[in-house]
Order: C-alpha cells, then structure tokens, then sequence
C-alpha cells in the first residue's frame, strides 16, 4: 500500500467535442454504460488500487458532477484519513479561473501541505478503464524519477489527439509531442505510436518545482507544457506501459461523440474489452432505488405485443412495454412501448420511445419523450435539421428535448 501519495482527479473541462452531452454538464458526470458517470472509472481504479486520499478538480458547469460524488463517493471515512474531496475552482491565486490542467494543480498545491505526501498521482476523470495503479506506482519510486508518464500503443491516426512520447531502452522520455501532425512513431512500426493516457505520477518537490516555473511562464497545461518542459529541460522523466503487467488493455479517451459512442457499444459485445462483470474490481457509482428492469408480453390476438432487448444493457427501472432492443445501452426508468424499435442506441435515464418509433444509432439525453412514428437516423439530412449528427452518423437528441406531437398511426408492424 501506497500511503504517502495523493491522487488528484482533473474533473474541470468543458468537453466541447461532446456537445450537447456537456451543454449541462462536465464531461466527466457524462453518463455511461447505463448506470455510471464516467468518472467512476478513475475513482473506482483509485479505491481498487487502495489510494484513498483523493482531490477531484471541478470547474465547468460541476452541479450535476458535485451531487454525483456527494450521493455516490461520499462513503470514505475521514476519521481513518480517507476521502474523496470536491473542490470546485476558487480563484486562489487571483483573477482567473483554471487556465488549463497544470493551473489547476498549480492553484490547489496547498491542499497537499498538510498532508505532505512523497508523490502525487494526477489521472484524468474523463476516460474509461480499469487499471491497478500500484504496479505503476512501485515502478515510480524504484526508478526515482521526477514523474512517469503512463502510455499505451495507438494507431498512428490518432496522435493528432494525443500526447505522444519517445523512450529510450531505459524507459526514459527522450521527447514529448502534444497532439502532432507528423508524430514519432514506434522504430520499426510506423503505424503505431506510443500515446499519453493522462495518467502521470509525480515526485511531488518535482511537480511542484516545475509548476512553478511553467506557470510563472504563463503556461498552464501538463500536456502541452509542462511535460514537455520537463524532458527538454533534463528531468528525469519516464514511461510506464499500459497493459505489460496487467491482463486488460482496454482505454478510450471518450471524448468524442463517436468515441463514446462506440465504448457504450463495446459493453454489449458478447465477450467485452471492458469487464464490468469482475467482481474482484467493481465500478461504483451511485443508483436510485428503482425497481427491477420488466419486459411485457401479450398474446397474438391482442396485437403480438413483446417486448424484447437482445445484446444490449437495461439497467433497473426500464420498462420494455413491446417493441425490440437490438445492441442497446439503456439507463434507468427508460420505457419503450409497443411495436418501438431500436437499434445500437444509447438511451438515457427516463426516455420514452412511443409506439412504432424507431432509432437507430441515436444518443438520446435524459428526459426525452419520443413521440409515436418517429424516425431517427434513417434520414440523415432530416437527422441534421433537428440534431447534432457527427460523420460517422451518430445522431444525438440533446436533454429534455421536446418534439411537435404525432398523430398515433394505425396498426402496422415493423419491417
């Protein structure tokens, strides 16, 4: 165990390229895989991994990630030196707010004096894994670096996303790029790079050291400043790969719609990257007091209503009252009715599909009540009129989305 580090979770950004998820929300209390926020990922590798001394950063728009913590984190005991601590942005060290990930840190170095801990490990609240920390925190300390950086293989489409890393045979970070054009890539793989997870561990004098001279520099981002600083200015800077000591190698940075998208779509895979059936490693979260999910039948004379979900999640509280669920994420108190359809659909807490309405590869936020008839993400030009829809065709219907009425059409069946 770990005692003398701190983890400090950076839970403040605005996720733009997650709109309109985020128009109400921080990215991190996005909701995921039916009953989670994707932070819990972070915080429940922290508890799992024994770190319990833990600081989560909020600033955008935070009360739905505040009261998430408060109702689902709030169970560590401070009597035994262990919590979980909101700490919205407070403008500590004068007019602005956070200015990026290092300002944060920088602006919130002093809720590490009192508690004066050898090493800070800083994760991201905004990616889906699971991970034990410790293996990546013993390799820290024996090699005495200034920080390690964890990293894991990506194809070389995706640097210009990421923060990509040159090592030497030691390990040592030889160079870092922050979202390149033209990255380095593996010496002899050159479709492959060795990518930055947002997970560092820092030797905390280090940290604060070049903190300071980064930000006095008015630099204020880890990734694309302070890092790099550090390794052009001859710290002792490493690289922890992801997945050589531990069996799962699944992480994605769901920071966009397609990427978030397609981690919900992993979960109903019939063998998932991402196990959230692992009783040695749960994923808390907090959960309503919602009844059991229920699926409804009627007899073939009174209209061949069945409600089916097939390769899909349905968290408690749905109703599948007919209609079909095909590769599907629901969350609580979601009800379909009869003769509904949808298919590779994600579809959050109390939506309502009407009778004959079909989806397909649609996000539908909180609250939305679809009416009877409709039809989204067959149309991609009537799609985009309405909604955002992303390249791929990703259609997302925003929170509490309100449609013009349908009239309820006669009998007919799906095709």
């Amino acid at each position: 165990m770990h005692r003398d580090v701190v983890t400090v979770v950076l839970a403040g950004g605005k996720g733009k390229r997650l709109w309109p998820l985020t128009r109400d929300r921080a990215k991190p209390a996005v909701p995921f895989g039916g009953i989670y926020r994707i932070i819990d990922f972070s915080l429940s590798n922290a508890l799992n991994s024994d770190l319990r001394k833990i600081f989560v950063l909020t600033q955008y728009k935070s009360r739905s990630l505040a009261r998430h913590l408060q109702r689902g984190w709030g169970f560590l005991s401070y009597a035994l030196g262990e919590f979980i601590e909101n700490v919205p942005a407070q403008q500590r060290l004068g007019e602005n707010w956070y200015r990026g990930t290092a300002d944060a840190m920088w602006q919130n170095l002093h809720l590490l004096d009192p508690l004066e801990p050898g090493h800070v490990l800083v994760l991201s609240g905004d990616h889906v894994y699971t991970m034990d920390y410790n293996t990546l925190l013993t390799t820290h300390e024996a090699s005495g670096a200034d920080v390690t950086i964890c990293v894991q293989e990506r194809d070389v489409s995706e640097a210009p996303d990421l923060g990509v890393l040159q090592i030497d045979d030691s390990m040592r970070v030889l160079d870092f790029q922050e979202k390149p054009s033209d990255p380095a890539t593996i010496p002899g793989r050159p479709d492959q790079v060795l990518a930055s997870m947002g997970i560092y561990v820092f030797r905390t004098d280090a940290m604060v050291e070049w903190l300071r001279r980064v930000t006095s520099e008015g630099n204020f981002d880890f990734g694309h400043h302070v890092l790099p600083a550090m390794t052009a200015g001859g710290a002792d800077v490493r690289a922890f790969v992801f997945g050589d000591q531990q069996g799962s190698r699944y992480w994605r940075d769901v920071g966009t719609i397609d990427a978030y998208w397609a981690a919900n779509m992993d979960l109903v895979d019939t063998v998932p990257q991402l196990n959230l059936y692992d009783d040695g490693w749960a994923i808390h979260t907090y959960q309503g007091r919602y009844p059991p999910a229920k699926f409804l039948y009627a007899e073939p004379t009174e209209g061949g209503r069945m409600g089916i979900a097939v390769d899909s999640i349905v968290s408690t509280g749905c109703v599948i009252s007919g209609g079909r669920i095909q590769r599907c994420v629901l969350s609580p108190r979601v009800r379909t009715n009869s003769f509904s359809y949808a298919f590779e659909s994600i579809l959050m807490e109390d939506v309502d599909v009407g009778r004959y309405a079909k989806l397909r590869r649609v996000i539908v936020d909180k609250g939305v009540r679809i009416p009877a008839r409709t039809q989204i993400g067959y149309d991609p030009e009537e799609d985009a009129r309405r909604f955002t829809i992303t390249d791929k065709g990703i259609v997302v219907v925003p929170k509490e989305y309100r449609f013009e009425e349908c009239e309820e059409p006669s009998v007919q069946h799906l095709p």
